[in-house]
This record gives C-alpha cells, structure tokens and sequence, in this order.
C-alpha cells in the first residue's frame, strides 16, 4: 500500500509540475486570444504555413515575443530569429531543394512512358537518352540480388542531375564544362522493363522487346536516328539483349567490357553442361553475342579482368571472340592515357557499347555485388578512363551486378555505380 501511495503522490507531483511548466511558457509566449491556446501557439511558432501562397509575395512568420525577464544569453540566442522571420516558397516548390522530392528517378530526370505500344508513334513520348531498368538476377554463378539493382541505383543517383564537375574529362576536354542534363538532350527514365522472375528464357524475351520499344521512339534531336539507351542491370546477362537491340539498329559494334571476368566462357564450360536453358548466363552471354553477329570482329576490349579462367582454353576462346584486354595490375604499370589510347585504338570509330560490371571495382570500393574479386580498381580509376574515351561515338552503355543486399550501411556500391552512369551521360552528350 505505502508503494501504491508514493506512485500515486508521485504521478500527482509530476502533472502538477508539468501544467505549471505549460502555463509558464503560454505566460512567456503570450498565448491568448480568441482562436485558443493551441492555435496561438502553432501561429506564434509557424505563422500561416498552412496558408496557401499566390507566388507574387512570399508569406511571413510574426518574430517570437521574448519576455523581458529572459537572460540576455536566451534574448541573444533568439534574436537572429526575431530579425530573421522565416518566408516560404510558392506553392509549386519549385524553388525548394529536389533531393527528397516526388518519384525516385534517376538523378530526377523526368519520367516516360516507353512500353506503351497503344499509342501512334507520333503520340509517344519523345526523348534522346533512355535510362531503363533490368530487374533480373536469376542467371548468377554465385550470389542473386541484383534485381534490386535498378532502385539502388536511382537511390544512390539522388545527388545527381546539374552541375559541372571540376574532375569531369582531362584537362583541356570539352567536358570539363559539361553540364550532361543541360546540353541539349532530353533524358528519361522509362523505369524498369517487367520482367518474370520464373523463367529466363521469357524474361530475356521481354528485356529484348523492352528495349526494342525503346528504340523506335523517335529523338528530339535531328542528329539522332534513334534513342541512345543506358539499361540498369541486373546481372550481366541483361547486356545480351540490349547487345541485341543495339545491333538491329547500329549493326555489328564494338564493346568495351569493365569487368573482374572475361564473360565470354564457352557454355560448355559455364552452365551449359547442365542444361541448354541455363546456357545464356552472366558468364557467357558475350560468347553469344558475338557468335550471333552482335559484336565486331577484333574490335572489343576487356578492362579490369583478374578473376581465374575456369580451364586452359578460355584465354584463347576470349581472343577467338574479338576481345583483347587490359588487366587490373596494367594500371599499375601503364598510365590513364596509355590505357586510355588502347582502347580508343581497338574500338576505332565503330559504334561503341560500354558494359561496366561493377565487380571491376575492388571489393573495398564495390562490396555490394554478386560475384567480387580482390584486387580490383578503384572508382577514381574506373571514372578516369570513363572520361578519357570522350569523342567515341557511345550508342549505348550499361551498369550492371550491383546487389544491394550485400552494399555498405552508406550504400557506396550504388553510389559509386550511379556516378558510372553520369559518367556515360557526359560521353553522349558532348560534342
């Protein structure tokens, strides 16, 4: 009984003190009128935040009313405010920072509708630059995961969408005064191309007819003939099919490949010794894409390799299907701009497709993949020579094996691949 009484007196205590602080601090803020306690305080604090602007004069908060007993310590503290009073934007927001606004899109450029096949072509969206998701990991070695890439890479895109880098390109490049989404393209984010999770063989199909819609839309621009389209992965597989599309439009072309793995292992080899369905995987899809015609003869490069052949051959199967490669410890010895002129010198002047498996960073840069490898590039590295390919004529390009589930607290993995991609919009964009 004598605990029941101390908790009761107790609870009596604190409410009695906790009404008294209440009505000292309506006494201090002068909190009557008409409209009551409550609402006098939130228009004391707020003033008519609620009230609708006209955007031909910004509203403003009335100053707190500071008590003259208050120490001059607590008056100075406060005063900024009163000689500051806090005004608010039109109602349209536009004035507001984007960071945190409206639909993720990558870097906030504006949405499209690219699969609607309902309307006329000329009733279409129109557009220059097709950014477009490929929710699909089910054709990995080791780990799944990168179906969520395509949102990890808009969230880690939100810092994105303006401005000029002082480390865009080499010095003297056009690029170092780029600005990529103001320059005279219109660049969209089509969202992600529905793709089944059950079955690869469908899945693929639909990646495929995705970007073929893309692609007959018609450009803004009168030196385009069709979209330019950058496709967040996904596995590497989904770089198949948008080898595809690219092809039936640009024809055969040459691919540089940042990846740890060559990605050219015969199907033999690499899952098609189970079964013929699993043959199309995120080790061998450019086997196939250059037993189909999709890539040029002796004009691809690999940047980056360092993980292990699986059997003697495949170092000469590589070769037998036109790359050549530069491997992580190259740069090392070599210099950016040697790297640089080795691949410019492969790929020549044939429409170029650049793939960048994100595992071609090291696992200390690029946790959130996959399939990792030690020893890789860091993401200075990997955006230097980005850069220094400016005056290729890029047709199209991917990011791709990014896995959320395995990123870093800060998400560094999506970040670092997000900046790959305004890497990408600077070489389609520049003159």
């Amino acid at each position: 009984m004598k605990v029941i009484s101390l908790v009761v007196a107790f609870t009596s205590w604190t409410s009695a003190a906790l009404a008294r602080v209440v009505d000292d601090q309506a006494t201090f803020l002068g909190l009557t009128g008409k409209m009551g306690r409550n609402d006098d305080f939130l228009r004391e604090l707020y003033g008519d935040l609620l009230s609708p602007h006209d955007g031909m004069k910004m509203s403003e908060v009335s100053s707190l009313t500071l008590d003259a007993s208050e120490s001059e310590e607590f008056r100075a503290r406060c005063g900024f405010y009163q000689e500051n009073p806090v005004t608010y934007p039109d109602d349209d927001l536009s004035s507001d920072l984007q960071l945190f606004s409206g639909i993720v899109t990558f870097a906030h450029v504006p949405m499209a509708r690219c699969f609607d096949h309902r309307k006329a072509k000329k009733e279409s969206s129109q557009f220059d630059i097709a950014i477009v998701g490929a929710p699909f990991d089910t054709a990995v070695s080791y780990r799944p995961g990168a179906r969520f890439g395509p949102n990890g890479l808009r969230q880690g895109s939100r810092r994105l969408g303006g401005g000029i880098l002082p480390v865009r390109g080499f010095p003297g490049s056009k690029l170092r005064h780029l600005d990529p989404y103001d320059a005279g393209y219109k660049i969209v984010d089509c969202g992600d191309v529905p793709m089944t999770p059950f079955d690869n063989r469908i899945a693929l199909n639909q990646l495929y007819r995705g970007q073929r819609a893309i692609y007959n839309r018609t450009t803004i621009r009168e030196d385009l003939k069709v979209p330019k389209v950058i496709t967040l992965g996904g596995d590497h597989t989904v770089t198949l099919m948008a080898l595809r599309a690219a092809y039936e439009h640009h024809g055969p072309v040459a691919v540089i490949h940042f990846d740890s793995h060559i990605d050219t292992w015969d199907p033999k080899v690499l899952g098609g010794g189970i079964t013929k369905t699993q043959s199309i995987n995120h080790g061998t899809f450019l086997h196939f894409a250059h037993e189909w015609g999709y890539i040029a003869d002796e004009k691809s490069m690999h940047v980056g390799i360092r993980a292990p052949f699986l059997v003697k051959s495949d170092e000469k199967h590589d070769y037998d299907c036109g790359f050549e490669k530069i491997v992580a410890r190259d740069f090392d010895i070599l210099g950016f701009q040697e790297v640089v002129d080795k691949i410019k010198t492969r790929v020549g002047d044939l429409p170029v497709y650049i793939s960048v498996d994100i595992d071609v960073l090291d696992i200390a840069v690029a946790p959130g993949t996959g399939t990792p490898e030690p020893g890789g590039l860091t993401s200075r590295e990997l955006l230097t020579v980005l850069d220094g390919l400016e005056g290729l004529n890029v047709i199209g390009a991917d990011v791709v094996e990014v896995s959320p589930a395995f990123d870093s607290n800060g998400e560094i993995t999506s970040i670092v691949a997000a900046q790959v991609v305004d890497s990408f919009l600077g070489l389609m964009t520049v003159n």
